[in-house]
């Protein structure tokens, strides 16, 4: 049976705090007069505006509580029903524009409840508002419910005085039993999100997050709504519990509630027609329109949904756009791309720059026992049409995966690879290095669109965008003895020469072949282990090429870390200024937080001093990004210079080998902008592609030209001037 309260009309309005959570001394206004900073000096109506306002078809429980601003105009307020304590700004005989809507300034047709406006706003048509305060300049009009409870929350996962800990709301991240669950506030960024979700057998450091969260808002009950200046709300049924900023626009929204609506003048937000939001946080710069459903989540400034998509239980990174689809249970990092209706993400760790395809469909767990399975992809993660893959499945920077259906749980340790489902004999396919062999226009066009995409109106945690990074170059580093040791026992296994099949002679036997680039290695079937949960044949190919390929990527890395750090006056000790920069000389672990690429070494020592109580606050976990990107450049070259040593056997670097390093860079590059240039030829040269075009000036047309394509142009000069800059440095270092 609903349960419908009766009570006297006189008290509508009134008694917004319960007694019981109001503080000794304290009025029901005392965190409305702290929330409302307009300025503006209220005053009692006279007795010939109540006349004009009775006159006009308004009425009041008490015109005494009805207060205005010395530029009040009563004629400007008309069939308006008003209750408890309601303050208005000024308001003047001028109309509001937005967007060829134009609306004259003032309250009309309107129930308000408690509310107070700043200057000039537009109410008209609102069935019910209540508890709010509104802005300057606001326009609010034909909504159906708007309203804020004593208990609102705004989205954030708190609770307040009274209520009891099974309420509050979390975000069941990456798992859907919500054993990663975190508790979404207001300004949590992605790496906020991933070092909560992590770490989940330390008791301590899971404690003092959530501490560091309730420590961010006040328990008390009775803070109201807030709309800000020059806000556009139209057309919207239901609005409940939101907090909204300034200069958003809100239009057509069937259900609001539980929400914060970060906007500001340059970082405008959007919410459109036919969505439904429910429980979360959107930063500035979002856009969420067309018939969205989003339960449990959070946007992070500059993403967007459209067009149907469903997100729940899921943090959507910065610059990331979802349309048309359904994520749940999902931590994404920033500039995750999703467009298609029928593709499906769950319970996923997904570590940004990513591209989901129509038809993927990740997180089935029809061979678990339990909704306990999992995801984990590192960058640049890119399934293709109608993938399907079972969890738990984890990915090294870079995957791409192929059309099909993939039977089995899949561990991919090898970047930049493209695997395959080969149905018809029953076999994995793995080709490590797929992106340089094969496609090098869009790994290098994706970095600078990435970079031309970030437009966060703040950056705390610098994002990493180069496909060459201290997480993609280990990957390498970790991939070239796993070449070594199965080339060495598929070609042990077809020589037959003995029986010492251990790893370290496989190792021995494969890095023999493939440094010497023997024809033999095209010749055997390499076999892969630990790469499928499955008994089928684990196939790698192009093994050569992308053996030589990867040992080339990790001496371009180094260079280019060398011509990025270098100023025009270089040390003349180059190896002494190099020892400087990585005493150690070793290659250290590094970890994707939210997008920003950190030691690990860094990060356990933060989570030591967040345990310890000598970090107490998200500020200073805030202050640890900001402090780790201060020193990324730096020991991203002490990086690369550590995996070059390593990968040559070096204890010292002399001058002549940096010399040869920096020639070795110009190859490479060169290498690099033809392959880009013929990974976009294809599109003009291959029959299947040209067959819709009539003659080579219509494709022109609709493409473009190939010698005109303006980011080919830009490697061109890029890569005249990496020659010009290499000359300088070995002049400057004595190097010729």
């Amino acid at each position: 049976m609903n349960q419908i309260r009766k009570s006297p009309i006189q008290t509508l309005g009134y008694d917004f705090i319960p007694t019981a959570f109001l503080p000794e001394g304290k009025d029901e206004y005392h965190l409305r007069n702290k929330q409302n900073r307009s300025g503006i000096s209220y005053r009692k109506l006279t007795a010939q505006e109540i006349e004009v306002l009775v006159r006009n078809q308004n009425t009041s429980d008490n015109w005494n509580n009805l207060l205005v601003s010395d530029a009040f105009a009563p004629e400007l307020v008309k069939n308006c029903k008003f209750f408890g304590l309601v303050r208005i700004g000024k308001l003047e005989p001028w109309y509001l524009e937005f967007h060829a809507v134009k609306l004259q300034v003032g309250l009309y047709n309107s129930t308000i409840i408690s509310c107070d406006f700043g200057d000039n706003v537009v109410i008209d048509n609102v069935h019910y508002l209540s508890h709010y305060i509104i802005g300057n300049e606001v326009i609010i009009t034909n909504v159906e419910e708007m309203g804020t409870t004593n208990y609102a929350k705004f989205g954030n996962g708190i609770l307040k005085d009274g209520e009891e800990e099974k309420i509050r709301i979390w975000l069941e991240v990456c798992n859907e039993n919500a054993g990663r669950r975190i508790i979404p506030f207001d300004g949590m960024l992605p790496g906020d999100a991933w070092l909560w979700s992590r770490y989940r057998d330390n008791t301590r450091l899971q404690e003092q997050l959530k501490a560091f969260t309730e420590l961010r808002f006040d328990r008390q009950r009775g803070y109201y709504g807030k709309v800000g200046d020059r806000t556009v709300i139209k057309s919207c049924k239901i609005i409940k519990d939101v907090w909204i900023g300034s200069d958003a626009y809100l239009k057509g929204a069937n259900k609001l509630k539980n929400l914060t609506i970060n906007s500001s003048p340059h970082a405008s937000s959007q919410v459109g027609e036919g969505c439904e939001l429910v429980n979360g946080i959107m930063e500035e710069k979002c856009r969420v329109f067309y018939g969205v459903k989003a339960v449990r989540f959070y946007m992070a400034s500059n993403s967007q949904l459209k067009y149907g998509a469903r997100l729940i239980n899921s943090y959507l990174g910065n610059n990331a756009t979802i349309s048309c689809c359904e994520v749940l249970n999902s931590l994404i990092f920033p500039a995750h791309e999703q467009h298609h209706n029928n593709s499906f993400l769950c319970a996923a760790l997904v570590m940004g720059q990513s591209n989901i395809a129509a038809g993927a469909t990740l997180g089935s767990n029809h061979n678990s026992r339990s909704a306990d399975g999992e995801l984990i992809a590192g960058r640049g993660f890119w399934p293709a049409l109608c993938v399907s893959i079972k969890h738990n499945s984890r990915f090294a920077t870079y995957t791409l995966l192929a059309k099909g259906d993939y039977p089995a749980e899949l561990d991919i340790p090898l970047p930049f690879s493209l695997v395959s489902n080969d149905e018809s004999r029953n076999r994995l396919l793995v080709m490590p290095g797929y992106w340089f062999l094969y496609n090098m226009y869009a790994l290098a066009r994706n970095a600078g669109k990435y970079h031309d995409r970030d437009q966060r109106p703040s950056i705390i945690q610098p994002l990493e965008y180069d496909y060459l990074a201290p997480d993609s170059i280990n990957e390498i580093m970790q991939a070239l003895p796993l070449l070594e040791q199965f080339t060495g026992l598929a070609a042990l296994q077809k020589e037959k020469t003995g029986n010492d099949f251990s790893e370290t002679a496989c190792r021995r036997r494969g890095r023999t072949l493939l440094l010497h680039n023997d024809p033999l290695v095209d010749e055997l079937e390499i076999r892969a282990t630990g790469f499928e949960n499955s008994q089928r044949a684990v196939v790698l190919v192009k093994v050569r090429q992308a053996y030589h390929y990867f040992r080339q990527l990790v001496d371009y890395y180094f260079a280019l870390q060398l011509l990025t750090a270098w100023h025009p006056d270089p040390p003349l000790q180059l190896n002494r200024w190099l020892q400087q920069r990585n005493p150690s000389g070793r290659r250290g672990e590094w970890v994707n937080v939210g997008g920003q690429l950190i030691e690990k070494k860094q990060v356990d020592q933060l989570v030591r001093e967040i345990e310890n109580n000598r970090v107490k606050s998200w500020h200073d976990v805030h202050t640890f990004y900001t402090g780790q990107a201060a020193v990324y450049a730096e020991r991203k070259l002490a990086h690369a210079q550590a995996a070059w040593m390593e990968l040559h056997g070096i204890r010292q670097v002399e001058k002549g080998q940096v010399a040869a390093l920096l020639d070795q860079y110009i190859v490479i590059k060169r290498r690099m902008v033809e392959g880009i240039i013929a990974s976009r030829s294809k599109d003009y040269t291959n029959p299947f592609r040209r067959m819709v075009y009539e003659n080579e000036a219509e494709l022109e047309t609709v493409t473009g030209k190939l010698k005109e394509n303006s980011f080919i142009l830009q490697q061109q000069k890029e890569l005249q001037l990496a020659r010009a800059q290499v000359r300088k440095l070995k002049k400057l270092w004595k190097m010729e």
